[in-house]
């Protein structure tokens, strides 16, 4: 069987903060990532991509609340189920008009993912969905449809919703299936449909999963090879924003961890795509094949995982592996 590749796109990859998020935008991204898929394609893997939805579902919010008063405004999970209908048929779309007949198909699968009913992320929003607005309008958002508005990185304020652990994937039978069939899979869009176990009965809950903790359920679910998950940064960076910043091309899983609990992975940037590919990396069984993860853009995702590719400044971004290997670390800027 050939290797299987799991690759997590952020929802921002597809809506640029440049960008206004029109159809033509998104497709002009999604056309992007497919080339580094049809590249993939040539060498073997088999690949299944995990996208994310925070702008597009935040600005569905909006369009939402801003007609409730002609049609009813649905609730945050189903926003979040119909992303997923248009993202994955805005990719599935752009696969085959790259790879043509060189994929026996692109599939997009409705993706439910059940969470706990406790989780603690429920009582702490903390995942930024929807546009930036200016602090005196986030404050009347906040007072007349209960949003928590939290200010972004100097750009302003915006929503945030809760984020809980994904715990299991009910399609992951299915997923596996189409991509051991050859089929590239587009799953779990927007970190899947967020649903709980009320007494037997499985119900949707507002809340929007992290694509990159979803994408690495989705990879052990699948007995993928590798984890990317795909940024706006080349590689990661230590001692980011100092005299000290440097790139890194690869880290051992016990550098990653020690890096991650000395705060050089903020919660709100690199620290998820960190954590996940720790936990994607933490559970490879074979040491003939074992599991490595990899962050970096779009463009370069084909060199990352490209072996024959050697670690030369710029060519590929950072993997996080599993054997305790010599590190190597960049020390001029990449450019990408």
């Amino acid at each position: 069987m050939s290797d299987i590749a799991v690759i997590a796109l952020g929802g921002n990859a597809l809506t640029r903060e440049d960008q206004r998020g029109t159809l033509d935008e998104q497709y002009r991204n999604a056309l992007a990532m497919a080339r580094s898929v049809r590249s993939l394609l040539r060498k073997g893997w088999q690949v299944i991509i995990v996208h994310g939805n925070g702008p597009q579902v935040g600005n569905l919010a909006i369009q939402h609340e801003e007609g409730a008063r002609l049609v009813p405004a649905l609730p945050l999970f189903s926003l979040g189920a119909m992303t997923q209908g248009a993202l994955g048929s805005l990719i599935c779309l752009a696969l085959h008009e790259v790879c043509g007949t060189e994929v026996s198909g692109a599939v997009s699968v409705v993706t439910h993912i059940v969470v706990d009913k406790d989780d603690p992320a429920f009582a702490n929003p903390s995942k930024p969905i929807g546009p930036f607005f200016p602090e005196a309008e986030a404050a009347k958002f906040a007072e007349s449809r209960g949003w928590t508005m939290v200010p972004d990185a100097g750009r302003g304020y915006r929503r945030v919703v809760p984020s809980p652990t994904p715990q299991a994937i009910l399609e992951a039978d299915a997923i596996a299936a189409l991509t051991r069939s050859g089929h590239i899979v587009v799953a779990a869009g927007g970190g899947g449909i967020p649903v709980v176990d009320d007494h037997g009965v499985l119900r949707g809950i507002d809340a929007v999963i992290d694509k990159d903790f979803a994408a690495e359920r989705i990879a052990v679910a699948a007995g993928a090879n590798a984890l990317v998950m795909v940024t706006g940064v080349p590689s990661v960076k230590l001692d980011f924003g100092t005299p000290q910043e440097r790139s890194v091309a690869d880290l051992t899983l016990s550098e990653a961890r020690q890096h991650l609990a000395d705060g050089q992975f903020p919660a709100g940037s690199m620290g998820p795509k960190m954590s996940a590919a720790i936990k994607f990396v933490e559970g490879s069984t074979s040491a003939e094949q074992p599991r490595f993860a990899a962050i970096t853009t779009p463009e370069l995702v084909y060199a990352t995982l490209d072996e024959s590719h050697g670690v030369v400044e710029g060519n590929r971004g950072t993997r996080i592996l599993a054997a305790d290997v010599p590190t190597s670390v960049d020390t001029k800027e990449l450019v990408g």
